[in-house]
């Protein structure tokens, strides 16, 4: 944040150069304003160190959070994590017969598992806004 001082430095130099007087209204506005500019740069400073602050807690927080993760679960080998045969393919899952309806109220296209609705069901509740959904062709 150097440079935002060396500006503010540089632009009350030049004023000064220039030989603008805080007693026109002129050069009392032009001075108020580098005045702000520099509590403006101040106010920047401390809040990027509050920010490195903030990051330094988060990485500490962090690396606590993996300790308590490897004191409760053990160490987890990613390999053991994505192991081919933990995985079955059902392939009664190609079967499923969907019905695909939009919600009027907020556009989200929503997916019911026809089997899952009952022959009396006419509506249903949208999951992302909770309006009611006709459900007309089941």
């Amino acid at each position: 944040m150097e440079y935002l001082y060396e500006k503010i430095a540089y632009l009350r130099g030049l004023a000064e150069g220039l030989n603008i007087d805080e007693s026109t209204k002129e050069g009392k506005l032009l001075m108020h304003i580098i005045d702000t500019l520099e509590d403006f740069s101040d106010a920047i400073n401390e809040l990027q160190e509050e920010q490195l602050e903030l990051e330094e807690y988060v990485d500490a927080i962090d690396e606590d959070l993996t300790e308590v993760e490897d004191e409760l679960f053990g160490e987890i080998d990613e390999d053991e994590l994505f192991d081919d045969d933990d995985f079955i393919y059902d392939e009664e899952d190609d079967d499923i017969d969907y019905v695909e309806v939009q919600c009027p109220n907020c556009n989200e296209v929503i997916y019911f598992e026809r089997d899952l609705l009952d022959e009396e069901e006419e509506e249903a509740e949208c999951p992302n806004c909770h309006a009611t959904i006709e459900l007309e062709d089941k």
